[in-house]
């Protein structure tokens, strides 16, 4: 087991996943996550005693100017860029925060309010960090055979190409998973896309590169999400025992050897530091190697492209390596199978503004209530995975954040109003800086 206390999601809030269009501010959005959040919690921003806060286009210390909103307390608040990955990383961060006693209670908070397009460069006039990523792939390309189209689903189009060519399976696998996540899209109220796309309507979408269609590929996204962490003595203060999800363990890996070294394009896109990741939590929960993955029953995995959830499934120990497309033709990803994949969507279909991607993930997989595992990849590289459960001394009844947000927020979407930022605000609140918010 690894050292440092147990600790506990203990509330979450999302805004909508909506198109970018420039309509909200990350200051909105941010304040109405966290105002879910805590709300959800039953606490206010002063029991915060940390706070992270992911994005990855944004000026500096726009965590800073979100926060402000709900008070002026002279707390730590740290901004976070880890690339896709940057939600859950500001999440490990909070974790860590409680885990080894810096403090009782702390915020994980993302967002994002992107372009319309493909993801691209803020400083041309400079190389990319993941030009060398983009490389390594190109030059495996040769292997693969003829590809096209924009760099990111060109990369991950390559990972699922070279799978297909030791394993098997093709684009019809790719088109039953992001059929699937769109299918699982239409009960959730905060989806970017609602339109449950058939098999049919997928494949016949506009190409994009040579094996993914426009519905197999993620949105850009504008959106807010919020996690708060809590320790089990936080926890039993403020009598939450019947809304606590514990974060069982948690690790960040990056980049191995092979992302470079070796030749798979699987590796280039984060097969390896998925796997690494993954197994890191599983031990580290105290299961035997290969173990634990039959306790799983939901998982919120990144799906930024249909190839990726692919390749993700063995990365996460939920198949054998060469089986995922087998796990996909006997619906084990979906309800009725052996796990259900992407309850929310996926990034396929609720959308990914980058910074609040992971810790959405987590909200709704908090919302389920089941043994739940999250997982969170950003190329250049960077992977979060969390294993999530009830604890054992988990109560039902009592009130919960249904009853302090006036409903049950796990299936309805709703705004907030200034009368639930009050709720929830600081004794040290700003009047000058509430007088220049939005909601």
């Amino acid at each position: 087991m690894s050292a440092g206390r147990r600790t506990f999601l203990i509330g979450g809030g999302c805004t909508a996943f909506i198109k970018p269009r420039a309509t909200r501010t990350t200051e909105d959005m941010g304040l109405e996550a966290a105002t879910k959040a805590l709300l959800d919690a039953g606490i206010t921003y002063d029991e915060v005693k940390i706070a992270y806060v992911g994005y990855c286009y944004g000026d500096s210390t726009s965590g800073q100017r979100a926060l402000y909103n709900l008070g002026l307390t002279h707390i730590p608040i740290l901004n976070v860029n880890n690339n896709c990955s940057t939600g859950s990383s500001a999440l490990y961060q909070a974790n860590n925060a409680v885990k080894y006693g810096q403090v009782e209670c702390s915020l994980a908070l993302g967002f994002e309010r992107m372009k319309p397009g493909s993801l691209g460069t803020n400083f041309p006039d400079r190389p990319s960090p993941i030009q060398l990523i983009s490389q390594r792939s190109a030059e495996l390309e040769a292997e693969l055979g003829e590809n096209h189209g924009p760099n990111a689903p060109r990369l991950f189009d390559n990972g699922a190409q070279e799978y297909f060519s030791k394993y098997g399976g093709g684009v019809e696998h790719l088109a039953k998973i992001a059929a699937k996540n769109h299918r699982h899209s239409v009960k959730n109220p905060y989806s970017q896309f609602r339109d449950g796309w058939s098999e049919e309507q997928v494949l016949s979408a506009t190409k994009i590169t040579r094996n993914l269609t426009k519905f197999m590929c993620s949105p850009t996204s504008d959106g807010a999400a919020a996690c708060v962490v809590a320790s089990e003595a936080f926890v039993h203060k403020y009598g939450l025992e019947n809304q606590a999800i514990e974060i069982v363990a948690q690790s960040l890996a990056t980049d191995g050897l092979g992302t470079f070294e070796g030749r798979s394009a699987m590796d280039v896109v984060g097969y390896e530091m998925t796997k690494a990741c993954a197994d890191e939590v599983f031990r580290d929960a105290g299961f035997a190697p290969g173990q634990g993955r039959d306790l799983v029953g939901v998982v919120e995995l990144h799906d930024c492209f249909a190839a990726n959830e692919l390749i993700t499934y063995p990365a996460l120990g939920l198949c054998k390596e060469d089986e995922a497309h087998k796990l996909v033709e006997r619906g084990d990803n979906t309800f009725g199978g052996k796990y259900v994949v992407n309850p929310s969507g996926g990034l396929e279909a609720k959308g990914h503004p980058l910074g609040a991607t992971g810790l959405g993930m987590h909200f709704y997989i908090m919302s389920t209530g089941k043994y739940g595992l999250v997982h969170n990849v950003g190329l250049g590289g960077a992977v979060v995975v969390s294993l999530l459960r009830r604890p054992d001394f988990y109560k039902e009844g009592g009130k919960d954040g249904r009853d302090r947000l006036g409903y049950n927020h796990a299936h309805e979407y709703r705004p907030v109003t200034f009368d639930d930022v009050d709720k929830v605000k600081s004794k040290n609140a700003s009047k000058y800086v509430l007088a220049h918010a939005k909601l």
